[in-house]
């Protein structure tokens, strides 16, 4: 090698350590803020996130491996650079109330490049306070906090991460842009009142990838004003599936544009992909561009749901129609075994009539002796394509099929 290009790569390396030096992240250990096993790391990660959050380069804050108590945190931005929450080890709330009973577990607000990762858990430690959970006929109920609440967040990366026995919701996700949930396991038992998995609510370019999400409510539902919503390769079970809704309650609801749910996997839940609006309800909006397709459904109760008048305790008067507008849906290649024999039910508005609904190869078969696997439709035409079993809409007359 010539001495001149020798001089050359010389002269160029500390320009590159420093290269190489700039993108290594500023490290933020709790335990150097005081965080110790066996007490509160409640200011020590508080204190590490502001400190974070006002660092010029990027940073990450570390908890290690380990058990660690956690009485509360909230986490608000704004960050001067991308910034790293990794949980090597598991974090446990407290078995009952919070220090502020109005608030969540662990909220993380007006944060740009966030991202969260490590392999570790957020044990909610939800199984007592499941036992005091009386909202479906309390509605003076004690508010339950949610694992994680996350608002007004972009451009974030969530994975290889565990949420487990949330007292309420595990995870929270709203008015938040460009996030990506991804090996993201969520763990309680079927029976565990109101712990859903993700809600999103007034949400753009979400996507939910390769994840396990184990509930006992839904897995993920999808509030109003929501678009680009992409779930792709999940396993729901138990829970009670993926619902867009519910819809139509509150007049200052917004569109639900562009839902896509492919290549999952629905296990013994209560339903598959769902649906639902208020009927005798004052919004008007739209609900169009759902996709689902490519999902297999094992002894799922109710495997395929649009319900527009979806009426919970009877707390509305189905006598009045939902003015909540669907259109745009893609059923595609679902195949599997229904629990029950209403294997298919799409019952759309009277006075809003789902538009532009195509059913193509669906193969659902019931084992049980209730009857024939069935499907119930009205308010909807949909145009049926390739192999349908059941048959689609048999009770209706104006189905196409193609």
């Amino acid at each position: 090698m010539a001495p001149k290009f020798v001089a050359t790569i010389l002269l160029f390396l500390p320009l590159l350590a420093n290269i190489v030096n700039a993108q290594e992240p500023t490290i933020f250990d709790i335990t150097k803020y005081g965080a110790k096993p066996d007490a509160d790391i409640s200011q020590a990660l508080t204190t590490a996130w502001k400190e974070a959050c006002l660092s010029n380069t990027s940073s990450r804050i570390v908890i290690p491996p380990g058990t660690w108590s956690l009485s509360q945190a909230d986490l608000a931005g704004p960050n001067k650079s991308p910034i790293e929450l990794q949980v090597q080890g598991t974090l446990k709330a407290p078995v009952g109330q919070l220090p502020n009973k109005d608030g969540n577990w662990i909220t993380i607000n007006y944060v740009n490049n966030l991202e969260i990762s490590g392999g570790g858990v957020f044990d909610g430690q939800g199984t007592e306070a499941w036992k005091q959970n009386d909202c479906h006929k309390n509605k003076k109920c004690v508010k339950l906090p949610l694992n994680l609440s996350f608002n007004f967040i972009n451009n974030t990366y969530i994975h290889d991460v565990t949420t487990k026995d949330s007292k309420n919701f595990h995870v929270n996700c709203i008015s938040s842009h460009n996030v990506k949930f991804q090996r993201f396991t969520i763990s309680a038992p079927g029976d565990s009142p109101n712990t859903d998995g993700i809600h999103l609510g007034r949400d753009s370019n979400i996507t939910v990838i390769d994840s396990i999400i184990q509930t006992g409510d839904d897995c993920v539902s999808i509030g109003d004003e929501s678009t680009e919503i992409h779930i792709e390769n999940v396993t729901c079970g138990p829970g009670h599936g993926i619902s867009v809704g519910s819809l139509g309650s509150n007049t200052a609801e917004k569109d639900v544009v562009g839902i896509y749910v492919k290549n999952c996997t629905f296990l013994s839940t209560m339903n598959g992909v769902r649906v639902k609006t208020w009927p005798s309800a004052p919004a008007h909006l739209q609900v169009k561009d759902l996709h689902f397709e490519d999902i297999i459904m094992d002894n799922v109760s109710y495997p395929i749901i649009i319900d527009q008048e979806y009426c919970p305790h009877n707390l509305c008067n189905l006598k009045d129609p939902s003015f909540v507008k669907i259109s745009n849906v893609f059923i595609k290649n679902i195949r599997g075994t229904s629990h029950y024999p209403e294997a298919v039910t799409m019952v759309c508005s009277r006075t809003n009539p789902c538009e532009n609904v195509e059913i193509a190869d669906v193969d659902l078969t019931y084992s049980g002796n209730l009857g024939p696997t069935t499907t119930k439709c009205a308010n909807v035409k949909p145009t049926l394509v390739g192999k349908l079993n059941p048959p689609i809409c048999a009770n209706m007359t104006g189905a196409q099929s193609s």
